[in-house]
């Protein structure tokens, strides 16, 4: 009994001798890198958190643009035919849709000729479209600058860790260059996170701005086909 117990001894005593595995949270890797290091993390967490506000906003603004609802064109239809001009107005302005504030611009101006009413759709149009697509283009630009970013923070952790090295003189040890090397390229998994990120959160809002402007073209069309359904 002794001798099992001398056993477990020796067994916990090499236990407790052997090396523990050291690990890095997120905060000590934004934290280690210097001043340069700092400033350049901090700037692609901003860039994150608008990359998630614009997508989440834009998400939002754009599907509820892409809604159909069948029942209002055939309601405006059927009081366009029916010369209830003002009830398919008063329609528009209770439909808070980019369709159906193109198709108020269009039935203002009936009376005038069809070239005139689908030019004055066609501005709505580009107007509807153009707030569809607000704050687009800085998801862009996140989605280039922000990998740039994390390269510079590369660049100035490597340039640390050589005048580190060069303060050092002879006495160079694998840890000092391994300190900042990792902390270096942290900010380049950040940069590079961030900006597939917003990239790909730039091209799936372009695809459905795309699907919205298909329908806002397909909806003119018909209400011309309406209007030239009347006059005839």
């Amino acid at each position: 009994m002794k001798q099992f117990f001398l056993q477990i001894q020796s067994i916990a005593d090499t236990a407790s001798t052997l090396p523990t595995e050291e690990t890095l949270s997120i905060w000590e890797l934004m934290t280690s890198g210097g001043l340069g290091a700092q400033l350049v993390m901090v700037t692609l967490l901003i860039f994150s958190i608008i990359t998630v506000y614009i997508f989440v906003e834009r998400y939002s603004a754009i599907k509820k643009a892409q809604k159909e609802d069948v029942a209002f064109m055939n309601n405006i239809t059927e009081f366009v035919h029916a010369n209830k001009l003002d009830t398919a107005r008063a329609l528009c302005q209770t439909t808070d849709t980019p369709v159906a504030r193109m198709i108020e611009k269009g039935i203002v101006r009936i009376g005038k000729p069809l070239s005139d009413i689908g030019t004055a759709i066609e501005n709505s149009g580009k107007l509807e479209i153009y707030k569809l697509e607000n704050n687009l283009a800085t998801l862009a630009t996140i989605a280039g600058a922000a990998p740039m970013i994390g390269f510079l923070g590369t660049v100035i952790g490597m340039i640390l860790a050589f005048f580190e090295m060069a303060k050092a003189g002879g006495q160079v040890d694998v840890e000092m260059l391994s300190n900042g090397i990792y902390t270096a390229m942290t900010t380049t998994v950040a940069g590079l996170t961030v900006g597939i990120m917003a990239y790909i959160g730039y091209n799936m809002l372009v695809a459905k701005v795309e699907k919205v402007v298909f329908k806002l073209e397909a909806t003119t069309t018909e209400f011309l086909d309406v209007l030239n359904e009347r006059t005839t």
